[in-house]
């Protein structure tokens, strides 16, 4: 019988308030930050400082990059390190848009002004342009050498357009800087890159556009931010050189720029620049690199420009007059060089604010304001790398030339997790509880940590810590407080354990010292309610077993008759308890052993070790049963179920894995981490699992009742293996076009691939069940008698006996819009041939138009020699042509005549004097009528 196993499954993750891979922004109104945690993007209350809410997606395992933020304020692009793109709705925390073109983690994101386009930059060195709205790529334009690093749209509309013309375009500019040094201009009319500048001598790492968008300020390695200047003129002219102009014409215009360098700015920081960042009001400039610090610059208005200026020349008047007794033409050069200096960049941005944070810095955000309201403050969100989030409130000055201001903290969220790594867990007894340490929190150089909760009326009282300073430090869990602090070794404790008599416990250091405590109960410092003292815990030294190296680890036997030693030349001693005679000496290990423990039967000793290997020991003859390479990286953490077998794994490779013990087989792993996972918690009835990482999460990993088997492991795991080496070879197929600056959007991954197989398998199942029913009419033309009729495919008949046509629309339905035209890309030409037919039939009983011309227009595009090329397809075209004409007409009229209507409904409720008038466009109006006072609602769709 073949034996099978409970699976595990990923239950719950908490610790996580801001991963260091992405940025953080504000939410529309200013109450909530959006931050990433690992591959999640939570959301947090920042005045309560607790989680209203996490945006999770199950298909989804990779890091979050980058976050941005729509102008409607209610959509989000979340950018993750595989290169996909999900559009979250903050209302409903539901991703319905995914777009997937990128092979390398994206980098960059931004909308445009009216939120139906978004630009996406990444590791690729790609730059792609998504229709949000159609839900599809647009195009890839290429040109970068290194990875992008910043992106920003630039509308037309601005640029030498009149006020009157159309602002809803998506054409326009679009600006690009990368870690080449690079900063390009893009033309989205044509696009095509139409200006590069040299702007840095090393990575452009940020950069951003003031608000009347004539201002571009770009940071770099410097100690400098550049300041750019941006000429519309030159773009609404146009930068395209005609071959019929003269030379001297070429090179006015070639020397002409769009983007012209003005100056540059000292910062207070000595390292490279994070993030460059405008206020939404345009009057303040935030420059952040990786220091703990946030400066803040203003940017002089028109009038302080003048003041300053005029103030300048008559301090250079009386210079002058003062040096009169020197050289005139001296005097006259000092002159023309004050009275007709130009206007710097100092002059016009001036440092304002310097905002000191508890902790490095990742990123940080203004909070959206309203431009019809006068601010008199700002807040300033910054996302700490030590996994915590702060709120900063700056009073702007009332009177311009005053720069006395006023910064203050607002709100901290830190609580919900740890400042660093977590190294140790532990449960309580009863698996309610759960001990997390890290360093920093606990113990100032914490190391490693377990806890003894001893009841005492129900209640759970204490938790011990071993510190690197060699301190076993009491503290009682109620209080929250340190019950005692007990110099238990001269070097630091590696491992620490309860006795499983519960009446005291272990400890092993860095000073080759093994030492055993008993716990006590003394009398308090503080009195009770009712005047008696209460007792506390102690601990009292019992013997100490000297080793010859350093102890990095040390286990009872749950019997407790043998007591298990690892030290730092990778051998393990064990150990009678009572007499602390030597009993076994196991060696075999590389490397030293940084973790072990035994079975509940006292018969198995699993270790583990940095050399990447486990090995299984027996306790009755210290016999090596099996040596498995189990991770490829150290182990750091080795425990058996409570009676079973059973291992779990954990390790540097960011890996949980699940191994039996009697076959020496590999379970299942467990992905999730993207850190070392330094510790495990296991609960004592084995159906719980907890993990710590270095990425500052706790994972709960729960078993179910769904049976898991060997060979079906296995072979998904060879599946996955196929999968990936597949979509390897597809991309590498793919960047062979990189000579190519513009190309398609799209990606071809596993699900494309598996979306092309499901429309060629509709597409023969329709025409299978179409000639069925071909032969069938002829033969039933021919003879009187034809017999039975053919039967349908199960597939069709199960669905409701769609016919074929019904059946292959249904399929493509389910494709998702970003994935349809890589899909179609694996249809070979017979099968588009077929598709082309069924293309005719929906157009002919107008079965959703919209699909069908963007399946017929990509189709052409694609395969247009081989449609041109025969001769078979002129009929067939011919029919889609009319056919779809008559539909794309019918609609157009449909639409005018709707217009048409909404107009006179328009005018009809302005005649009527008696009811104030709400723009019936748009959906559920609400209408007042004042004589009746009734409320009515009208809904008119268009």
């Amino acid at each position: 019988m073949v034996k099978s196993y409970l699976r595990y499954e990923p239950y719950k993750t908490f610790g996580v308030i801001a991963s260091s891979s992405s940025n953080v922004v504000f939410s529309g109104d200013g109450k909530l930050a959006i931050s990433s945690a690992l591959e999640d993007v939570t959301l947090w209350d920042l005045k309560k400082g607790i989680l209203v809410g996490k945006w999770h997606d199950i298909d989804n395992k990779s890091e979050v990059t980058v976050i941005a933020k729509s102008p409607n304020k209610v959509d989000y692009a979340v950018g993750y390190a595989d290169g996909s793109i999900r559009i979250w709705d903050i209302e409903k925390s539901t991703s319905s848009v995914i777009f997937n073109g990128h092979r390398g983690a994206v980098t960059a994101l931004t909308f445009d002004k009216v939120g139906t386009t978004l630009a996406s930059g990444s590791k690729d060195t790609d730059l792609i342009i998504w229709d949000i709205v159609g839900e599809v790529g647009l195009y890839r334009m290429r040109g970068h050498k290194d990875q992008i690093t910043s992106i920003r749209f630039l509308p037309k509309p601005l640029l030498g357009r009149h006020k009157s013309e159309d602002t809803t375009s998506s054409f326009g500019y679009i600006l690009s800087s990368s870690k080449d040094t690079l900063l390009k201009l893009w033309d989205l009319t044509t696009q095509h890159c139409i200006e590069t500048v040299v702007a840095h001598r090393s990575e452009i790492w940020d950069f951003d556009i003031s608000k009347d968008e004539k201002m571009l300020v770009t940071g770099s390695d410097d100690i400098e931010f550049k300041v750019w200047t941006l000429d519309h003129e030159i773009l609404a002219k146009g930068l395209e050189i005609d071959d019929s102009m003269k030379e001297v014409e070429k090179e006015e215009k070639e020397a002409k720029k769009a983007i012209q360098f003005f100056g540059n700015v000292k910062r207070q920081g000595k390292n490279r620049v994070i993030t460059i960042k405008f206020h939404p009001n345009g009057s303040l400039l935030g420059v952040q690199g990786p220091e703990k610090s946030v400066e803040i610059y203003r940017i002089r208005t028109h009038e302080e420009i003048k003041k300053k200026l005029s103030r300048r020349k008559k301090r250079q008047k009386e210079k002058q007059q003062k040096a009169e007794s020197k050289n005139q033409d001296e005097n006259d050069a000092m002159e023309v060089d004050g009275e007709d200096r130009p206007l710097r960049a100092e002059d016009l941005i001036t440092p304002y604010q310097v905002i000191r944070t508890g902790g490095k810095i990742r990123s940080f955000d203004f909070s959206a304001i309203d431009d019809n309201r006068k601010v008199s403050s700002i807040q300033i969100l910054t996302s700490l790398t030590n996994n915590t989030l702060e709120t900063y409130a700056l009073d702007l000055p009332k009177k311009l030339n005053k720069d006395v201001t006023v910064l203050s903290k607002l709100y901290t969220v830190d609580l919900p997790g740890h400042r660093s790594d977590i190294r140790t867990l532990a449960l309580s007894s009863d698996d309610n509880l759960l001990c997390s340490a890290s360093k920093g929190e606990f113990a100032q150089d914490l190391e490693y940590a377990d806890n003894f909760l001893h009841s005492n009326n129900g209640m759970w009282i204490c938790v011990i810590i071993g510190t690197k300073s060699g301190h076993l430090e009491l503290y009682d869990i109620a209080s929250a407080s340190l019950l005692e602090s007990i110099e238990a070794h001269e070097r630091a404790i590696w491992s620490l354990q309860v006795r499983p008599d519960k009446k005291g416990l272990v400890t092993g250091s860095a000073d080759a010292n093994v030492k055993f405590w008993d716990f006590d109960m003394v009398e308090g410092n503080s009195h009770g309610e009712d005047g008696a003292v209460p007792k506390c815990l102690t601990l009292v030294h019992t013997r100490t077993l000297k080793m010859t190296d350093d102890v990095l680890s040390v286990r009872y036997s749950p019997n407790q008759k043998l007591i298990a030693v690892a030290l730092l030349d990778a051998t393990v001693k064990v150990f009678y308890n009572d007499t602390l005679k030597f009993f076994l000496s196991l060696y075999g290990h590389k490397l030293p052993v940084l973790s072990m423990d035994i079975s509940s039967d006292s018969k198995l000793l699993v270790t583990g070790s940095a050399d990447k290997n486990i090995k299984i020991w027996g306790l009755d003859f210290g016999d090596c049963h099996k040596s498995i390479f189990a991770h490829q990286d150290s182990i750091m953490f080795v425990q058996f179920v409570a009676d079973t077998h059973y291992i779990f794994t954990s390790s540097k490779d960011k890996l949980v894995k699940y191994w039996d013990g009697d076959k020496f087989e590999n379970i299942m792993k467990l992905e999730g981490h993207h850190g070392e996972v330094w510790s495990l918690a296991i609960g004592k009835r084995g159906d719980l699992l907890v993990s710590g990482s270095h990425d500052r999460s706790i994972r709960v990993w729960e078993q179910t009742d769904e049976p898991l088997f060997l060979e079906e492991e296995r072979e998904k795991e060879l599946d996955e293996l196929y999968e990936s080496t597949l979509t390897t070879s597809l991309e590498k197929t793919n960047l062979q076009d990189n000579a190519i600056e513009v190309t398609s959007a799209g990606k071809q991954t596993m699900e494309t691939l598996k979306a092309g197989e499901r429309i060629m398998e509709a597409l023969g199942i329709a025409d299978e069940n179409a000639a069925a029913w071909e032969a069938y009419n002829q033969l039933k033309e021919r003879s009187r008698n034809p017999g039975p009729p053919p039967k349908s495919n199960p597939i069709l008949v199960a669905l409701g006996n769609l016919t074929g046509d019904q059946y292959v629309l249904r399929i493509i339905e389910k494709v998702r819009s970003t994935e349809l035209e890589e899909a179609l890309l694996v249809l070979p030409f017979t099968k588009v041939i077929s598709l082309l037919q069924y293309l005719d039939i929906w157009a002919k009983k107008e079965i959703n138009i919209t699909l069908t011309c963007r399946i017929l227009f990509y189709l052409l595009k694609v395969h247009h020699d081989q449609i041109v090329a025969n001769r078979l397809m002129r009929p067939r075209l011919d029919s889609l042509r009319t056919h779809i004409r008559i539909v794309l007409k019918r609609q157009k009229d449909l639409l005018g005549y709707n217009l048409a209507a909404l107009k006179y409904i328009k005018r009809d409720w302005e005649i009527n004097s008696t009811t104030e008038f709400f723009d019936p466009t748009s959906d559920n109006e609400e209408i007042v009528d004042e004589s009746s006072k009734k409320r009515k609602f009208i809904t008119v769709t268009s």
